[in-house]
């Protein structure tokens, strides 16, 4: 066995931090705190739009053309064919379902309310109905993504105590061990891809904030009655 560089540190910093303010998300509305649920909301838009960016500029293994494969290479792993290290095309299928539904949940939440004093940054974009029916669908995709993290946890659990291949701990230390010849150092991702993908992410959040919202206009003052 011989050791190489997998995962880079931007990489698992996403990983554990996506982690963190998913659970805080939760944690937030749960125990009625709808500001703090709005604040994790917009952290995990950035970590979000960041990973994006880091698909195509991060280092070898963290950039989607490295996994993401078409039927073929997934049957291939199916059947047992498959020799590589990182995401495995069944995994690949999982990263892509958690990355689209993560996103789908933070962007309903800007536009969503909780029908009583609380509203989405970008609530005043879309009228009332709207923002209702993206309330509906933010509340729905919930359950759905408690589904899929665990499918996401269980596979984990399998791989290490089936097929001894610890997923986590490359997650931590960034190395793993393989077999020679069957992979290298993950290359690229340097300093300057990691400065664009932060840009293009806080970009984004300050999008989401609604700060770039212009306000409503203020109400029209009633009419006096001047007695005449």
């Amino acid at each position: 066995m011989t050791t190489i560089r997998l995962w880079d540190l931007p990489t698992r910093l996403f990983h554990w931090l996506l982690l963190l303010a998913v659970t805080g998300a939760v944690i937030t509305i749960k125990t009625g705190m709808p500001e703090w649920h709005g604040r994790f909301g917009l952290f995990v838009v950035g970590l979000l739009s960041w990973r994006i960016v880091w698909g195509f500029l991060g280092s070898t293994y963290a950039r989607f053309r490295s996994f993401v494969r078409g039927p073929s290479v997934v049957l291939s792993y199916l059947r047992g064919q498959w020799q590589g290290v990182g995401h495995n095309p069944l995994g690949a299928l999982s990263v892509l379902a958690l990355l689209g539904l993560f996103g789908f949940q933070v962007v309903t939440g800007l536009f969503a309310n909780d029908e009583i004093s609380f509203q989405g940054p970008l609530y005043p974009l879309v009228s009332s109905a709207w923002s209702d029916t993206l309330s509906s669908w933010h509340r729905q995709s919930e359950w759905y993504l408690y589904g899929l993290v665990g499918l996401h946890v269980l596979a984990v659990m399998w791989h290490s105590k089936v097929k001894k291949d610890n997923l986590v701990q490359p997650m931590i230390t960034g190395k793993k061990g393989v077999a020679p010849g069957v992979a290298s150092d993950a290359k690229g991702g340097g300093a300057v891809a990691f400065v664009v993908s932060l840009v293009f992410a806080g970009t984004v959040v300050l999008g989401a904030s609604g700060r770039l919202v212009s306000p409503p206009p203020a109400p029209e003052p009633p009419p006096q009655n001047l007695g005449w």
